[in-house]
């Protein structure tokens, strides 16, 4: 028996309220599909089976350089975070999974576990983090970590992200993200060849730590908080880092982590085709890093990410099976019900995507036929499938209108009552 946090009587009322609407938009849309060939209840039940783990951090209010505004009820610990995690996959049923960040996260992996489980929320990969100290530290990480100069700085870098493989695999995660900041400010401040080759040398050490049902993600990112040049800053580099390291090593792609116009669903391909596709942070961007809502921007951009999973999926690549989570910063809505619209909108993209006629679109693309082929793709992207995205939620005990009902239960201000307000208006990100 797993803690409600929303009652269950709140999402049937709505849901009784809304079905009916739902069932003949629902039929509608299987008409529609019928004539193509397509069989909805096929699509609803792939969908159903798509899940995204949800990031700890991202039920708090975030915040840029110049400041920070909290919001009501915030959580003040990690139990409160996972209460909150539980109310979004209450509603969506689309997010049973949490990704931790230590020590920001950091306590008893028991307490953690018992939490989890009494919600029924399992935890995905676990975060470490060495682009900021930790107070208390021996070393400060202000010019690196992982590739840090100082041969003690890295090895404390490394022991963290060992104890978050320990904690992690406590708790039943298999997989450690790492990301780090490091880089430079100023043209000659590092030996660019020196630092990265310090930087797989403290990757290997933390590689060696892996179980053997583990996966190491790293983490590319062009610019910040180093706005000179980073160590991972591009896919190229990340592809050589899992490379190196061996068969447990991924590359994780932050879709807000790249140059605008970049064609990030060409480097989904790639890494695919050369097995190092680990998984995603999934956002969107519309300047420079991952403080927008995913699909908020470019949802078409999410859908062609999307395309060449499917196809991956279709063509049965072998050990296919990448990570998907959430990486977002959320600075004047509810946290909580832009991590709800992002799991609607990532569900939506892979729904499109699977309505892709992919033997049309090979054909096509046989031919040179651009026209028609890019044609292909945008009659999927432009068809309607929110009837199968509520009908999967429906079916799976979550609600038809996640955020009409997260808003009719109160929790936003039942949470306000019950945790202190957070004053001050600081500059920085959670």
């Amino acid at each position: 028996m797993t803690d409600q946090m929303i009652s269950a009587d709140v999402i049937g009322e709505h849901n009784k309220n809304n079905e009916v609407a739902l069932a003949s938009d629902y039929a509608a849309l299987g008409e529609n599909l019928s004539r193509r060939g397509i069989d909805i209840e096929a699509i609803t039940q792939k969908v159903s089976e798509f899940f995204v783990a949800v990031p700890s951090w991202g039920v708090g209010t975030g915040g840029t350089r110049f400041a920070r505004f909290p919001g009501e009820g915030e959580p003040r610990g990690i139990f409160d975070k996972l209460e909150d995690c539980s109310v979004i996959n209450e509603l969506t049923r689309a997010t049973p999974t949490v990704s931790l960040h230590i020590p920001w996260d950091k306590t008893d992996p028991k307490d953690l576990k018992a939490k989890g489980n009494s919600l029924g929320l399992g935890f995905d990969a676990m975060n470490s983090n060495t682009f900021s100290d930790a107070p208390g530290q021996a070393h400060s990480y202000k010019y690196g970590s992982l590739s840090h100069t100082d041969a003690a700085t890295r090895a404390q870098a490394v022991e963290h992200n060992i104890e978050c493989i320990e904690i992690g695999n406590a708790i039943g995660s298999k997989a450690l993200t790492v990301w780090i900041g490091d880089g430079s400010n100023f043209p000659g401040q590092a030996n660019f060849t020196r630092q990265f080759e310090r930087y797989l040398s403290s990757m290997a050490d933390i590689y060696k730590a892996l179980p053997d049902d583990w996966r190491l993600f790293s983490e590319h990112k062009m610019y910040e908080p180093a706005f000179y040049s980073t160590v991972v800053q591009d896919w190229g580099s990340n592809l050589l880092i899992a490379q190196t390291l061996g068969e447990k090593a991924f590359c994780l792609v932050d879709l807000g982590h790249h140059a605008p116009n970049t064609n990030i669903e060409m480097i989904v391909a790639r890494l695919i085709q050369f097995g190092k596709l680990g998984g995603f942070h999934f956002n969107d961007s519309k300047y420079g890093d991952d403080d927008l809502d995913a699909g908020s921007i470019e949802p078409y951009r999410l859908f062609l990410v999307f395309n060449e999973l499917v196809d991956a999926e279709a063509r049965g690549v072998k050990g296919f099976h990448p990570a998907h989570m959430i990486d977002q910063s959320h600075n004047v809505t509810d946290p909580i019900e832009s991590l709800i619209s992002s799991a609607n909108e990532i569900r939506r993209a892979y729904a499109q995507a699977l309505i892709v006629d992919r033997n049309a679109l090979d054909g096509y693309q046989q031919d040179n036929d651009a026209l028609m082929a890019t044609d292909t793709l945008k009659r999927a992207y432009r068809t309607d499938v929110e009837p199968i995205l509520a009908e999967a939620r429906r079916r799976a005990g979550g609600a038809i209108d996640p955020i009409a009902a997260y808003r009719q239960s109160g929790y936003r201000n039942k949470v306000a009552a019950e945790r202190p307000a957070v004053v001050g208006g600081s500059g920085g990100i959670i």
